[in-house]
């Protein structure tokens, strides 16, 4: 759903108070193009904002949307290979997705959204800015009961909103003291920016089966998105000015950082998010003490000048970033570690650094080394990236993330 935020603004005043119904990915298995919690939104009025599957099954929702509107009951439908159905929907690319379908009835003629959580929701997620973190936490509608949602406006500090999620509980399961871990594993995902599905169960028994079709009495869906994660390119070059906008197409907030004043102003480098004249190592050093820096950051070393690269490596790899990486040839490279391993740096840690930076692609350009880079950075996210081509490969296509939420702070432990 938070992939939509920048178009609900546009999307719902076409509703105008009409009735809608929301779609959403809540299992994915095999070979899918979007993960759980991807959304398409219908309309009664038969407008659409989003996809779910890149067009495989859009057509086979849209009438599921439209039957749900109909008699005000909440769907959900498998759809994968094995379905003679859905293969005559069109996803043919082996995998299964569980698609839950949610009506949202007309507001009434006073204009009154009360007894709406959904589409006030929606209306809250479309006044975000468009890198505000923000969370969504929804209760699945079953047959019988309406679902509920509610919007996370700091889901960083997730342990201060657990009694918010608890609302989410009738009053009567909240004194019976049910459901505390789960609400807390949904706080632990919000606080990660994860999504996933978390079963609500009473104390002591066990959760539900969240893949199975019979619909669980009690679901949370929880998505959310924390702040961006931070790239920081050191030298003002060819090579910085080709991977800033590389990097921002992955989500980045870029900071582009280099010692000498005049290069660093240039105007070909307006796409970093930050442009910094400092030495490369001291401003390191200063957003490490900052606390500005975490295992989501990601530096890239392109300067490829000793005076530069030696410090700021040093003082790189003794944190605990995602990716550390610098340009160089391998004669450079060699000359590096016997530098780094001469300043004391441990071996285990020098094995962390990407060097020469990048895959080989065979790039030359400043614009394919970007490539280059930026693909080795998503090939490091996951230890089953291969960098082989995907015809070359066998397994699945796409690798689906773990679905349990992160451990769960003091802070919520000690509220559970």
């Amino acid at each position: 759903m938070l992939d939509l935020i920048p178009s609900l603004r546009g999307w719902l005043p076409t509703v105008a108070g009409g009735p809608f119904a929301v779609a959403t990915i809540v299992a994915a298995t095999g070979s899918v193009p979007r993960p759980v919690g991807t959304s398409m939104l219908v309309a009664g009025s038969g407008s659409i904002l989003g996809s779910l599957s890149g067009g495989c099954v859009e057509g086979a929702v849209v009438a599921l949307a439209m039957a749900a509107m109909d008699d005000a009951g909440p769907r959900r439908q498998r759809f994968g290979f094995s379905s003679a159905d859905a293969f005559a929907a069109g996803l043919t690319c082996g995998g299964e997705l569980d698609i839950h379908v949610e009506p949202v009835p007309a507001v009434d003629p006073g204009g009154m959204a009360a007894g709406q959580p959904l589409r006030t929701a929606l209306v809250a997620l479309a006044a975000t800015g468009p890198d505000q973190p923000v969370g969504l936490v929804r209760r699945l509608a079953v047959p019988g009961r309406p679902g509920q949602a509610v919007v996370v406006s700091n889901p960083g500090e997730a342990s201060a909103v657990l009694p918010g999620l608890a609302e989410l509980c009738n009053q009567q399961d909240r004194r019976a003291g049910a459901w505390p871990a789960p609400l807390a594993q949904a706080a632990a995902l919000l606080r990660r920016g994860g999504s996933g599905l978390v079963g609500l169960t009473q104390a002591g028994s066990c959760p539900p089966d969240l893949h199975s079709q019979e619909p669980a009495s009690a679901v949370l869906l929880v998505e959310s998105r924390i702040a961006a994660p931070r790239m920081l390119v050191f030298g003002a070059n060819d090579f910085g000015a080709a991977l800033l906008p590389a990097a921002k197409l992955l989500g980045y907030h870029v900071t582009l950082v280099d010692a000498r004043p005049a290069f660093a102003a240039q105007p070909r480098f307006a796409a970093a998010d930050q442009v910094v004249a400092q030495w490369p190592h001291r401003y390191l050093a200063d957003e490490a003490a900052a606390g500005r820096l975490d295992g989501r950051t990601v530096a890239a070393v392109l300067s490829h000048d000793p005076k530069f690269d030696l410090p700021l490596l040093e003082a790189a790899l003794a944190l605990d970033l995602a990716y550390v990486g610098a340009m160089g040839s391998r004669r450079s490279h060699l000359q590096r570690v016997d530098d780094l391993l001469g300043a004391g740096i441990p071996a285990h840690r020098i094995a962390r650094l990407h060097s020469p930076i990048g895959l080989d692609l065979g790039a030359e350009t400043p614009a394919e080394v970007a490539v280059s880079i930026t693909a080795e950075l998503i090939a490091a996210r996951s230890r089953a990236a291969t960098g082989m081509p995907l015809r070359e490969a066998s397994g699945p296509i796409h690798h689906l993330p773990a679905a349990s939420a992160a451990p769960m702070t003091q802070q919520e432990i000690a509220w559970t």
